[in-house]
């Protein structure tokens, strides 16, 4: 600077003059260093890292470059040749220094919060980050990071120590608390949830209070989000998991197996007792072959034994339809490709009803997958309702127009 007066005085000007004109120099002369400075760091420096990084066989590197870690790191460069020629500018100074110290305070924050989204997306690509997510607790670093560098700003342009700020910040405690209750409350709701793997993403939760019900797709310091069967996003507070109820598919899926219990209703009018023709004809199907030789065999002897009079069906003991059709579809399930076979199967009567008697299929099918498993209960169901006829079986129906109508038909020259 003082060279650059020196030659201006040589020239004869006035020193107004000299002083103004030699400051319009160096603010030139600092503005081109800086633009040089931000050419080598972007154009020469920054390529040489992206050649690096696009060049090695890490992957992790490439996610820090996606984040433009390195790009935002590139602008502290003109912020510290300002602030170290600051002194040049005596008068100035001061405000220099402060201006260019927060600009960098600015971008190091920039740069952090970028490491810090980098560093999640890594995280991601791992399998343990879908049972230990970590964006609520990246998310906190950030919240952290954000009070620390504002009042490092704050700091700066007013002057004073951090410190004295921070103890200044007791006395606002209270509004603390009030502004960021949900993210405290996300806070430890996230700690449960990690520490007790109780919600993890891709879980098929179910939550009717909020009217979820889908696979979770994030998991954030505040909110869980769910994305519905229906395509639509439920946002659930991540409190809300551990102060409310909420059912949780993934032992399901991983156990391999998923339930069907749904009943068939059964007219109690059309059960009865085998007769005879009854009896060879379910001999005749496959599944009841050796079912109805052994029963058969068994019922005999123990009549002929007790010498129960058999002409009489109410004594001594009778097959009946409905109990040959129970054994009947349980042997079916039994030998069904699609039920899964080390799990639960239950075919058995429930407390008749004004909808006749139901008969409940209690199974588990051997594919968790949606589409499948409503296919294979639906294929079941459709055997079942169509065998039932052959054992002399109506399926309970309320009476339907059409029912009316055919009564009306049929014995309207009766009356």
């Amino acid at each position: 600077m003082e060279y650059i007066i020196r030659q201006l005085e040589e020239y004869g000007m006035s020193p107004i003059t000299v002083v103004y004109l030699s400051n319009i120099i160096m603010i030139g002369f600092i503005t081109v260093i800086c633009i040089l400075a931000n050419y080598i760091a972007k154009r020469i420096v920054l390529k040489i890292i992206i050649h690096i990084i696009t060049n090695n066989k890490y992957t992790w590197d490439n996610i820090i470059l996606e984040k433009k870690v390195f790009h935002k790191l590139s602008h502290i460069v003109p912020a510290i040749i300002v602030y170290f020629f600051g002194a040049v500018f005596p008068t100035y100074q001061f405000l220099i220094e402060k201006g260019a110290s927060t600009y960098i305070i600015i971008v190091a924050i920039m740069v952090l919060n970028a490491l810090l989204n980098a560093f999640d997306d890594i995280y991601r690509s791992f399998e343990v980050s879908k049972v230990k997510p970590i964006k609520g607790y990246i998310q906190v670093v950030k919240i952290i990071l954000f009070i620390i560098g504002g009042i490092a700003v704050i700091s700066i342009l007013i002057g004073q120590n951090p410190l004295i700020i921070l103890s200044g910040l007791g006395a606002l405690s209270a509004i603390f608390m009030l502004i960021f209750k949900d993210s405290i409350l996300g806070l430890v709701a996230g700690v449960q949830l990690s520490s007790n793997d109780m919600v993890r993403v891709g879980d098929w939760i179910e939550m009717p209070k909020y009217n979820a019900d889908g696979d979770v797709i994030d998991i954030t310091l505040n909110t869980v989000k769910v994305m519905n069967f229906d395509k639509t996003i439920t946002t659930i507070p991540s409190y809300a998991l551990i102060s409310d109820s909420f059912k949780n598919w993934r032992s399901m899926q991983a156990s391999g197996g998923r339930r069907i219990k749904r009943c068939i209703n059964i007219d109690t009018s059309s059960i009865r007792f085998c007769s005879k023709e009854m009896i060879d004809e379910f001999k005749q199907i496959h599944y009841l072959t050796d079912y109805m030789m052994t029963r058969v065999s068994e019922i005999e002897e123990y009549n002929k034994k007790n010498q129960i009079n058999i002409n009489n069906k109410v004594n001594g003991r009778q097959l009946t339809n409905i109990g040959v059709f129970r054994m009947y579809i349980h042997q079916y399930l039994k030998n069904h490709p699609q039920i899964h076979k080390q799990m639960t199967l239950i075919v058995r009567q429930l407390a008749p009803g004004d909808n006749g008697l139901p008969l409940e299929i209690y199974a588990f099918t051997n594919d968790t997958n949606w589409a499948i498993y409503e296919s294979i209960q639906s294929d079941i169901f459709d055997h079942i309702f169509a065998v039932a006829p052959a054992f002399g079986l109506r399926a309970f129906q309320n009476p339907t127009g059409y029912d009316m109508n055919h009564y009306k038909d049929t014995y309207q020259g009766e009356f």
